[in-house]
């Protein structure tokens, strides 16, 4: 799936940046779905109003955490062949799935996400062990607030603090004068390390932004934290499972009927 270059790449600066990764047919999916956590109200904003507490009634994030409980689409996804090889390719075997979640940011006053860690929320021993996979639901570009990394500068767990602006996120503070906006047109992914400083920014565009996030650990280090760790999905190794035991039936190889579904569901309403 991928070359030894990106491997290396991603070993080197934290992340990588894959502009086409799923087809047009995958993404038209996955906006549908989108859209009907939209319509059915599953979103929820966590911006704030900078005490941590009182909800935005202008600015709004607007997070479903996690996804594979109310998706077909997304618990699919992360059983896909092309996702297994290239997270065993980045971090090793065994992969585990560790976690699934959507943002979206609202055309006009969608706000974005302080720079954090994910290894300030999962505590892995070792943050080069743990990839995120972020999917641009949309076309991400710097005008509407897409995906920003600290390239290189991953080992190091930066201080984190509550973030004011956010009913439950923590949040870093790291030289943003090195961020490197990732672009990526709709249907393109970027991986980054668990250490790997980043953010969103707000999206004031006439058109609504969403990046679907999956997170993914090897199992041979283990999470000092509990975090959203009740399944622990092993996608790759000796301990591969077919999804009957987190979710109570067979997930894998279900993707391509998956898509199919939420578009032909999309095409009647």
């Amino acid at each position: 799936m991928l070359t030894n270059e990106q491997v290396s790449f991603f070993k080197q600066d934290g992340y990588l940046a894959i502009k086409e990764f799923w087809d047009s047919r995958e993404t038209a999916a996955m906006q549908a779905e989108v859209s009907r956590f939209q319509r059915e109200g599953l979103l929820r904003n966590v911006t704030t109003e900078g005490d941590g507490k009182t909800h935005s009634e202008y600015q709004q994030n607007l997070q479903l955490c996690p996804m594979s409980n109310k998706s077909g689409l997304f618990r699919a996804l992360p059983y896909d062949r092309r996702v297994t090889q290239a997270v065993s390719q980045l971090i090793g075997d065994p992969v585990i799935l560790h976690l699934d979640q959507v943002f979206l940011k609202p055309a006009h006053h969608g706000a974005g996400t302080s720079w954090h860690q994910d290894n300030a929320y999962f505590g892995l021993e070792n943050p080069a062990a743990g990839t995120a996979m972020w999917i641009a639901v949309h076309d991400a570009n710097i005008a509407n607030g897409t995906l920003e990394v600290i390239p290189d500068f991953f080992e190091k767990l930066l201080d984190h603090s509550r973030d004011p602006n956010s009913d439950h996120h923590i949040r870093c503070y790291p030289p943003e004068e090195l961020a490197v906006p990732v672009e990526l047109p709709a249907g393109g992914v970027i991986f980054f390390s668990y250490g790997t400083p980043h953010c969103t920014r707000a999206n004031l565009t006439e058109r609504d932004r969403a990046g679907a996030a999956f997170h993914f650990y090897n199992g041979k280090y283990n999470p000092s934290s509990g975090f959203l760790l009740e399944k622990r999905v092993y996608l790759t190794g000796e301990n591969k499972e077919d999804g009957q035991r987190a979710y109570g039936e067979i997930v894998a190889d279900t993707w391509r009927d998956e898509v199919e579904k939420a578009l032909s569901t999309a095409a009647v309403i």
